[in-house]
């Protein structure tokens, strides 16, 4: 019974929270001052020259229909609901009218997944290995100097790390390309390499960034739990540290970091966009950008409403697994 009044909780707090963030996303871009179905009149007007007016108000009630903004705002909000949320149709982008809102990020999130997951994974095994040696050992120096290079690293924003490393890499030392070109045309081996170059500094960027908090979280953790009873009985008892770091130290604060890891996987949008936009990455960031500059509005909400479900569900899988992880919590 405990379980299940727990799993109803949860479920319901994951459904509000993403009804919550798709609803502000929702109606954010309809205070814009640009009408998305005005803009793209105008360039087919300044394309194709004079249109009449008859075909133009016929157009205009075609694509107001097309882009969700046919009828009062509730009623576009609850077609949204239905069509957008619930079966994930976002219908045609302004960018790349007539094509599906769902093709073009399908084409892109592959690229945006493979660098952010990547960089967090290492970010999180690295930072905690770090961590937990500059906690355990807090007097050795090379724990003293591997935190401080954290503190210093962690409060950079993303893109003041990506801008240094593209002028010190990209522009000076020429190491890497300023923006990721990839090769379309040639063998795949030609593409894959094309796509690591111009991965690395990107990825770079985001590890340092979320290395940095995860050395901090970590020695934290590490040196809190080296100070408790049940460690310094374990060195009385005559265990070597290293069994100490690991199953005593080490064991009590990972379920911490594995609270903070799933968190850090269900955002992976967040981090990436400003580093992709600078580097020119084709990911999800280049299409957010696009998409606000030209008022896409089928775009935006395409790329935010898969970012909210992404983050709320890893919350949510972490609420429910964690008293499998950590014996010490009971539902109900």
């Amino acid at each position: 019974m405990k379980f299940k009044t727990f799993f109803a909780q949860r479920i319901l707090a994951w459904a509000l929270t993403i009804m919550i963030g798709v609803t502000f996303i929702f109606f954010i871009p309809r205070m814009f001052p640009s009408d998305p179905v005005e803009t793209m009149i105008a360039q087919m007007q300044s394309r194709s020259g004079n249109m009449d007016p008859a075909e133009m108000e016929a157009l205009r009630t075609k694509l107001r229909v097309q882009f969700g903004l046919e009828g009062s705002l509730l009623e576009q909000y609850g077609s949204f609901l239905w069509n957008g949320l619930l079966h994930f149709d976002f219908g045609p982008s302004l960018m790349s009218y007539p094509e599906p809102v769902n093709n073009i990020i399908g084409r892109n999130l592959p690229y945006t997944l493979g660098l952010s997951l990547t960089s967090t994974l290492v970010a999180w095994i690295i930072g905690n290995i770090v961590g937990l040696l500059a906690g355990f050992r807090p007097k050795k120096r090379s724990s003293k100097i591997m935190e401080g290079i954290a503190i210093c690293i962690y409060p950079i924003p993303y893109f003041l790390i990506a801008l240094i490393l593209q002028i010190v890499f990209a522009y000076l030392l020429g190491w890497f390309p300023i923006q990721t070109t990839l090769m379309t045309r040639g063998t795949f081996l030609q593409w894959l390499g094309s796509l690591l170059k111009g991965s690395i500094l990107p990825g770079l960027s985001l590890l340092l960034v979320g290395m940095g908090w995860q050395i901090i979280s970590m020695k934290s953790l590490a040196s809190t739990t080296a100070d408790e009873d049940f460690v310094l009985f374990a060195r009385f008892r005559g265990i070597s540290e290293r069994k100490i770091g690991i199953s005593y130290v080490f064991r009590n604060c990972i379920l911490t970091q594995i609270t903070a890891l799933a968190m850090s996987l269900g955002g992976v949008f967040g981090g990436s966009i400003m580093t992709e936009i600078i580097f020119g990455y084709p990911g999800v960031g280049q299409l957010i950008q696009g998409a606000i500059l030209q008022s896409d509005y089928n775009m935006i909400l395409g790329c935010i409403t898969i970012s909210i479900v992404a983050i709320s569900t890893a919350t949510l899988i972490v609420d429910l697994v964690y008293p499998f992880i950590d014996p010490r919590i009971r539902y109900g």
